[in-house]
């Protein structure tokens, strides 16, 4: 909860008198180690008087943005204090930045960044800031730019939380840090701000003898002790192998989950890898309980629309393809293994046989969610049109003409008009989208597959529309675009219940299918504390209890998964869990002799309440880089705000795609990695 105090006729006479009535804001009563980090210069006088008051260390925070070379006031990332690199991927994609590249300015600036902490620190190590509270402290919040890349960093290195303190602060970037900050707490919000150093008497440059000279006087920094590798004897480990429901590949398995699937509506499977064999195995043998014991009718996936169409199509025996393996065939775009793989084949195969058995009315389809199809899915509007109305498939045509300037790639449309700014699709795929929603609601209904033929085309307008916002979106941060996109999930997933629902007379239930960075709650992860969301929260904000929310972790193993975007599928070797994760905590408890258990984190017992202080966590998504793994694949995150259920799979092995490259078959992985992760 947010402390504020709105007093614009009150200056501060310096930094240290600003710090010390900053302190005397700040909660003295929470438990737990603090430590105070200051942005430096100007920050280190008032966080000066901040640590002392709390009696915590005092350390600097240095933030170095990482700007695409050419364009370097456009932001592709930020290094830290600590090791810590934030990028973000999409301006990275759109702005064709290559590795090098990228390494070439993260190099550059963490060249920077080091002078300046050695200049300042010394040879004094930095603070841990790991399961502690951390206060970042700053003389003033303008933009707040630099402060929330500051926290975003500071999340990845395990903070039990993070307050954000500021002595004045305008309030449009007071209420940014409230949706990043477990905290913030400020002096004056003044209503009128102008500039920080209106709130000061003396606001003169801080210099680097200053910052040296408080960092020295500041209490010595204790040093958090290496926290041991929890063991089977731990009292955490012993609690969570007592409540454990061992996986053994039996009927029984599913006992634990009977209760909370009976009145559920939508049942989301998550995966900590877009690789891993055991994730999709178990995934599937979820989802055939839950269609013939549980009566869910459909199943929707993190796919594109139009290509997990055929595969509908195919499994409700209305495509001409010959076989599973080709009904997959429109899964062409990067990453092809995470559903052309032999899992998928087999599935489709098995959904194929299972709908042959039922009417047609009674057969369970499949889904695409995700929205990066948009010229298949404006090609598909076209086509729909052509069949039932000329005169419309050409406005259609005209409307979405407006992308052929761009080509055949979303991503040039999104730079050219997010960052050169070319005139925008907007008006069009909006218009078009319009159009045929009132055709929907006019046109004759003849028969269920006419319906879901409109339905179809409906869908991929609105995909067109929300990825035309989308590629648009990216250049204005990686925080809006992933918004869009899970957003864009979360209303076809509304759509598509509402519409089975209506078609089968009766109420439509999903087993939804996506990586666990969507369908864990965000708000309990680093996502929600830097202004993201998800399709778990949405769903849990949309449908209460009756959604039902399950992650899959891993502790070792293997991955198919590309070194870079665009790359070709690897075996990888996966590294084990970094201490003080959950995914380290879940093997020490159910590694040795148990290996593969299910917990059942809704309900609120010891087990939840154990679960639920934040650690990091794991996700690998359809790249894995195992020699930076730290800060490419780590979050923090609550496990048990996070999920309502939990599969632990402790060792894990490569999922096997449909189409391989030489080499596949051999871990390219070495057995020991890199240091400085």
């Amino acid at each position: 909860m947010a402390t504020q105090t709105t007093s614009p006729g009150q200056r501060f006479v310096d930094r240290r008198d600003a710090g010390r009535r900053l302190a005397a804001l700040i909660d003295r009563s929470v438990s737990g180690e603090r430590v105070v980090l200051a942005l430096p210069r100007g920050g280190v006088p008032v966080g000066f008087d901040v640590a002392r008051a709390l009696g915590a260390p005092l350390d600097v925070l240095v933030v170095r943005k990482l700007g695409v070379p050419g364009h370097e006031e456009l932001a592709m990332g930020a290094i830290a204090s600590g090791g810590v690199r934030v990028l973000n991927d999409d301006v990275l994609l759109l702005a064709g930045v290559r590795d090098e590249d990228l390494a070439e300015v993260t190099e550059r600036e963490r060249h920077e960044l080091e002078r300046r902490e050695r200049e300042y620190r010394g040879d004094r190590p930095p603070v841990s800031v790991t399961g502690r509270h951390a206060i970042v402290v700053d003389d003033g919040l303008a933009t707040g730019a630099t402060m929330r890349a500051a926290v975003t960093a500071l999340r990845m290195r395990g903070p039990a939380s993070i307050t954000v303190a500021v002595p004045v602060g305008s309030q449009e970037a007071l209420r940014a840090m409230r949706e990043i900050a477990d905290d913030v707490v400020c002096v004056m919000a003044p209503y009128w701000f102008r500039a920080v150093g209106e709130w000061y008497d003396d606001f003169g440059a801080t210099e680097d003898d200053e910052v040296r000279t408080l960092l020295a006087q500041a209490a010595p920094p204790r040093q958090k002790p290496q926290a041991a590798r929890v063991t089977s004897s731990d009292p955490l480990a012993t609690l969570i192998a007592r409540h454990a429901h061992p996986w053994r590949g039996e009927t029984a398995d599913f006992a634990p989950l009977a209760p909370l699937v009976r009145t559920a509506r939508v049942v989301l499977i998550g995966e900590s890898t877009h690789g891993t064999h055991e994730h999709y195995a178990e995934r599937v043998r979820l989802t055939k309980w839950l269609i013939e014991e549980h009566g869910f009718t459909d199943v929707a996936a993190e796919a594109d629309w139009p290509d997990a169409w055929r595969v509908h199509r195919f499994v409700r025996g209305e495509e001409e393809d010959a076989d599973a393996e080709a009904a997959l065939g429109d899964f062409e775009r990067f990453p092809r293994w995470m559903w052309r793989n032999l899992v998928m084949r087999d599935f489709v195969s098995w959904l194929r046989a299972h709908d042959d058995a039922l009417r047609p009315e009674d057969r369970v389809g499949f889904y695409g969610l995700d929205l990066y199809s948009l010229h298949r899915s404006m090609d598909a509007v076209v086509r729909y049109l052509d069949r039932v109305d000329r005169d419309a498939a050409a406005r259609a045509r005209d409307r979405y003409a407006c992308f052929d300037a761009f080509g055949d790639d979303p991503q040039r449309y999104g730079y050219a008009t997010g960052v050169r700014g070319a005139d925008t699709c907007e008006a069009e795929v909006v218009e078009q989208l319009r159009e045929l929603q009132a055709r929907a609601t006019t046109g004759a209904r003849v028969g269920p597959f006419a319906a879901d033929d409109r339905f179809f085309a409906e869908q991929n307008a609105r995909l067109a529309r929300n990825a035309e916002a989308y590629y648009r979106s990216m250049y204005r941060g990686a925080i809006s675009s992933w918004n869009l996109r899970d957003r864009h999930m979360g209303e076809t997933l509304d759509a598509l219940l509402e519409h089975l629902s209506r078609r089968r007379g009766r109420e439509a239930r999903i087993v939804v299918w996506a990586h666990n960075s969507h369908l864990g709650d965000a708000r309990a992860t680093h996502m929600g504390w830097t202004g993201e969301l998800n399709l778990g929260q949405l769903a849990r904000e949309r449908y209460g209890d009756r959604a039902l929310l399950i992650g899959q972790t891993t502790h070792h193993g293997t991955v198919s998964a590309a070194s870079d975007w665009g790359g070709e599928v690897e075996r990888k070797r996966v590294r084990p869990g970094l201490e003080g994760s959950y995914e380290a905590l879940l093997s020490s408890a159910l590694g040795d002799g148990v290996g593969r258990a299910l917990l059942v984190l809704r309900g609120g017992g010891e087990l939840t309440q154990a679960l639920r202080p934040q650690r990091l966590e794991r996700a690998i998504g359809v790249i894995y880089r195992p020699e930076s793994e730290r800060r490419s694949h780590y979050f923090g995150a609550r496990l048990a705000d996070q999920f309502d259920v939990v599969l632990h799979l402790d060792e894990t092995r490569a999922l096997e795609p449909l189409d391989r490259i030489a080499g596949w078959d051999e871990e390219d992985a070495p057995e020991t990695y890199p240091t400085g992760l």
